[in-house]
């Protein structure tokens, strides 16, 4: 059954898309660090460190907060889900990161938008407005301006990129699903992050290699950086539609191209700006599109 509700309050979009604002900040510092590590060690080495850290990141926030409900969560298998999702994405930026200019990834985060979109209604029952589609689809035409070439420039890089891109909107729609059903975002901090420390620790024994310590600061301002970014993350996918809050994650881009130009002198081609200032124009259509009537509103 189709579920069709109310017009989004604007105060309510304007906040969430704050939020939303924040977390591309906070996830670009994030990934910046993952550029940064990635070429001395094997993902499970950040990501068992990483995790652990978060874990008791979430465990000191649960035992500081007023009106502590604890960590438990009313959707295991959403939950279980998810937390395969993240895992998933996590290992594909790793790689994406390792393989590809920093800017370039950026794009394939722009293919998250229509993928939110496609995922929405099965899973949400938030169908898409058919306007809406027209600036989803003119988001993938600004991803396919990176490859000039055709299908033949397409490297192992962008297979990694692709596989953030799929994983990663499946665990941010399903943080919406859970959303609905419980306002505890704390727990959807924990349990991706679990999971994420114990698949990885299983691999560790096998890629360790020693850490110094400013390789081990590194990955503690990592880690604070995912959880803060992810707590934020989860109470704007409460309040937006996922297929919007994807789009204005676009302002990655800006993020990414002053830290790939100023800590890694990568500068984007020409190519990839044309590709963002669509992909841009079609996420500032979708925020302004959560204003109009008969669209499916924001869980507060």
């Amino acid at each position: 059954m189709t579920v069709l509700a109310a017009r989004a309050a604007p105060a309510g979009v304007i906040f969430a898309s704050g939020l939303v604002v924040l977390y591309t900040g906070l996830i670009s510092g994030a990934d910046a660090i993952t550029k940064l590590i990635a070429g001395g060690y094997a993902a499970p080495q950040l990501y068992a460190f990483s995790g652990l850290i978060v874990i008791g990141l979430s465990l000191l926030a649960d035992r500081h907060a007023t009106g502590r409900r604890g960590l438990r969560t009313g959707c295991p298998r959403a939950m279980a889900l998810r937390s395969a999702a993240t895992v998933a994405a996590a290992v594909s930026f790793f790689h994406a990161f390792r393989l590809l200019p920093f800017a370039e990834v950026f794009l394939f985060i722009g293919l998250m938008p229509i993928l939110a979109g496609l995922m929405s209604g099965p899973i949400l029952r938030e169908y898409v407005r058919p306007a809406a589609w027209l600036a989803l689809i003119a988001g993938f035409a600004g991803v396919a301006c990176l490859f000039p070439a055709g299908p033949g420039s397409v490297s192992a890089g962008h297979l990694w990129a692709l596989a953030v891109a799929v994983s990663g909107t499946f665990s941010m729609v399903l943080a919406r699903f859970i959303g609905r059903h419980e306002n505890n975002a704390l727990a959807q901090v924990f349990y991706p992050n679990l999971a994420l420390f114990v698949t990885m620790s299983a691999a560790l024994p096998f890629v360790w290699r020693p850490m110094p310590v400013t390789d081990l600061v590194w990955v503690a301002a990592y880690a604070a950086l995912l959880f803060a970014a992810r707590w934020v993350l989860v109470e704007a996918l409460r309040r937006l539609a996922a297929y919007t809050v994807t789009p204005l994650m676009n302002l990655q881009f800006v993020w990414m191209a002053v830290i790939g130009a100023v800590g890694f002198g990568e500068f984007p081609g020409a190519g990839t700006y044309l590709g963002v200032a669509v992909i841009m124009a079609s996420g500032a259509y979708l925020v302004w599109e959560q204003f109009s009537p008969g669209k499916p509103a924001a869980v507060t």
